[in-house]
C-alpha cells in the first residue's frame, strides 16, 4: 500500500540530512525562562524535516543505535530520511507535556518525536510520537481524542508519518489508530 508517493518527493532528499541542534531552554525550569531562546531555536530549524527531540541521556550506545535507525533509508523506494535532531541535555527528562508547551509556538508543526527512556531500552527501537494539537483547535472533544495524544512508532514510521502529515494526506489519528491496532503497540509503517 503506497500512501506516501507524493509526499516522498516533497520531503525526501538525495543526501542524508541531519540537523544537530544545541539550542533550546531547560524546560524543567519553566518555559517562560527561555522563551526568546526557544523562539530563535524554532525559527532556525528546517521546517521540512521531522523534529526528533532526545530526552534521555542515560546510554550513549543506545542513542547511537536509535540514531542509526533514524538514518536508515525507508519505504519501497529507499527514500532518505530527513530529520532535525535536537540533541542537547537541556531537553533531558522533559515530559511530552513540557515538550508540547515548548513547540506549540510553531503553528506548522503537527507532530514531534521523542527519543525517550523507552527508546533507549532493550526491546525494539521506538520513539514517542506526540501530536502538537490544542483542544481549542478542535471542534469537539471527540476530534481532539481522535487526532491528539501520543503513541509509539518505529523509526522508519516517523519518515512516512511526517511526509503524510506535511501534505495533509493523512491525520495524526490515522497513524495513532494503526499503532493501537498493532500487536506490538507501535506504528510499523504502511509502506515498509
Amino acid at each position: 500500500m503506497t500512501t506516501v508517493t507524493a509526499a516522498l518527493t516533497a520531503v525526501s532528499v538525495a543526501s542524508r540530512n541531519v540537523h544537530a541542534d544545541c539550542g533550546g531552554c531547560d524546560l524543567r525550569e519553566g518555559v517562560g525562562s527561555g522563551v526568546s531562546d526557544l523562539m530563535e531555536w524554532l525559527a532556525g530549524r528546517d521546517r521540512d524535516a521531522a523534529l526528533i527531540i532526545r530526552t534521555d541521556y542515560s546510554d550513549e550506545q543506545a542513542w547511537a543505535a536509535v540514531r542509526a535507525e533514524l538514518m536508515r533509508s525507508w519505504g519501497d523506494g529507499d527514500f532518505e530520511p530527513y530529520v532535525h535532531i535536537a540533541d542537547d541535555p537541556k531537553w533531558a527528562g522533559c515530559t511530552s507535556a513540557q515538550i508540547l508547551a515548548a513547540v506549540s509556538a510553531d503553528e506548522e508543526l503537527s507532530a514531534v518525536f521523542l527519543a525517550d527512556r523507552d527508546s533507549m531500552g532493550d526491546g525494539p527501537i521506538t520513539l514517542l510520537a506526540v501530536a502538537v494539537l490544542a483542544r481549542e483547535e478542535c471542534d469537539s472533544d471527540e476530534e481532539f481524542d481522535a487526532d491528539g495524544g501520543e503513541f509509539r512508532t518505529v523509526p522508519a514510521g516517523i519518515h512516512e508519518m511526517h511526509a503524510n502529515l506535511m501534505i495533509a494526506n493523512m491525520s495524526f489519528g490515522d497513524f495513532k489508530e494503526a499503532a493501537e491496532n498493532d500487536s506490538q503497540g507501535a506504528f510499523q509503517g504502511f509502506a515498509i
